[in-house]
């Protein structure tokens, strides 16, 4: 196999989603750390939307953490992190699609909005997404604690790391993960043991710090950008 090079940057919970791939395949790469707020000008050339993570391998430039995902999962021969059925596959992909469509805009919404009230409303709408994910996505946890029970798959790797990010809106927005998800508790619990997580994991105290300007209003990066826009 060629080279794989991964640019990333730490801070970015989309390229944590392929670290925490790369780590679960063992997968030797290249890990190509770039400053979000001063991108240089190679990695704009190659990254058509200016944001991480991008897959390079040999001469193939891929984007989008679900795409590399997916593709990471397809090229290297231990185990597979989507299941074998085609029917439970598109049942994943559907799942890790709720999470970019869903509690992703509202992660970042909840956190940009400076209107008290149209906050109220957006924290209503992540609870009430919360809770969808823990009556009719978590199905499996019976026999484990993971989305298909005992086996990490895709899914838990795209939804974790907003996630390991809650704490932030905890701090800025009074936003607490619902006692009630106890499966989605569990799961969490469960994912910060993981080896691959552990070493692309950052604490509270980072998060917060990060997301600072997202939270006064004054973040101006390509996804703060996006989720105003959205």
């Amino acid at each position: 196999m060629s080279q794989i090079q991964l640019i990333s940057s730490a801070v970015c919970p989309f390229a944590q989603r392929s670290r925490i791939v790369l780590a679960e395949k063992r997968v030797d790469f290249e890990l190509i750390e770039i400053d979000l707020h001063q991108k240089p000008k190679w990695f704009e050339k190659i990254s058509p939307y200016s944001k991480v993570p991008v897959l390079l391998h040999g001469d193939a430039v891929i984007y989008e953490s679900s795409v590399i995902n997916e593709y990471l999962d397809e090229i290297t021969s231990s185990h597979s992190l989507l299941p074998s059925s085609p029917l439970e596959r598109a049942g994943a992909r559907i799942w890790i699609d709720f999470d970019n469509t869903k509690i992703t805009p509202i992660f970042y919404k909840v956190l940009l909005c400076q209107d008290e009230i149209v906050q109220k409303q957006l924290k209503k709408q992540m609870i009430e997404h919360l809770h969808f994910l823990e009556h009719e996505g978590f199905s499996n946890t019976d026999s484990g604690p993971f989305w298909f029970g005992r086996s990490l798959s895709l899914v838990d790797i795209a939804l974790y790391p907003h996630f390991e990010r809650f704490e932030v809106l905890t701090h800025y927005r009074g936003l607490e993960l619902p006692t009630d998800c106890k499966k989605i508790r569990t799961w969490l619990s469960a994912m910060k043991e993981l080896p691959s997580v552990r070493q692309t994991a950052n604490d509270d105290a980072y998060h917060i710090a990060a997301y600072e300007t997202y939270a006064y209003g004054t973040a101006s990066g390509t996804t703060a950008k996006d989720m105003q826009m959205a």
